[in-house]
């Protein structure tokens, strides 16, 4: 745990308490370069999704990668919005505890960061650390081990990018604080005249009167691919099978 982040994992955050932690975590852990060497990534993906070993190995990456997403993006915007926190992200910094079953359990930072002296209003900055030191290298780690389309990769991070703003959005806090966040969701471009690969990944779709908006990703993980049910927000469903809860798939 990192100590200046303990007051703010408490409560609806407190499952995220010992996802953030520093090198001095006893638990074992892999540098990010190793985590996604194709050795590891291999073993680590037949530790997760044994069932799988003879599906679709795009499919199946994909799969896995949304746990990386899930586990790490969640406490990072909200350290970063809540506390005005930045943390040490970078790929080749930081080191990754792996559970037995293949899954990222926690990352080691090199130091517990700092807070902003001046908390940059634009959310590319204020989350360059996450998005272009830890999120892209870990793509293209993972597209130089399988040739899987980085839209689909993106897609996944976007998905739960998108969901855990949604869920402070539902928190009383003021909506300037957010901003910097949904700023990376609703510009099409980046500042610098680039695509931002995090633009709109979910759509919500009016089920009639009286129905919440169907929430539902803009581009399928294909984990279909594998034999699987789609999830429950797939693009490539026509309405929603059921009401699902909690974290999106």
């Amino acid at each position: 745990m990192i100590p200046a982040l303990a007051p703010l994992f408490q409560g609806p955050f407190a499952q995220y308490r010992e996802v953030l932690t520093l090198l001095d975590d006893p638990r074992p852990a892999l540098s990010g370069r190793e985590f996604v060497s194709p050795e590891r990534l291999e073993q680590q993906m037949l530790r997760f999704a044994p069932e799988h070993a003879e599906g679709d190995r795009r499919a199946l990456l994909s799969l896995w990668s949304k746990y990386y997403f899930l586990r790490l993006i969640p406490p990072v915007l909200a350290a970063g919005l809540i506390l005005n926190w930045r943390l040490p992200l970078d790929f080749d910094e930081i080191q990754v505890v792996v559970g037995a079953d293949g899954l990222p359990e926690a990352f080691k930072l090199p130091h517990g960061g700092e807070r902003w002296n001046c908390p940059p209003q634009d959310g590319f900055e204020r989350f360059g650390d996450l998005l272009d030191a830890n999120l892209l290298p870990f793509i293209e780690g993972l597209r130089a081990h399988r040739k899987i389309a980085a839209r689909v990769l993106w897609s996944n991070a976007g998905n739960y990018f998108e969901w855990f703003m949604a869920t402070l959005g539902g928190l009383p806090f003021p909506k300037p604080m957010l901003a910097p966040g949904l700023q990376v969701l609703e510009a099409r471009l980046r500042p610098d005249g680039a695509r931002n690969p995090l633009f709109d990944p979910i759509r919500y779709v009016p089920q009639g009167e009286g129905c919440a908006p169907w929430r539902q990703r803009r581009q399928c993980c294909i984990r279909n691919e594998l034999g699987m049910t789609m999830c429950d927000n797939c693009s490539l469903l026509d309405a929603p099978p059921v009401e699902a809860s909690g974290a999106p798939d």
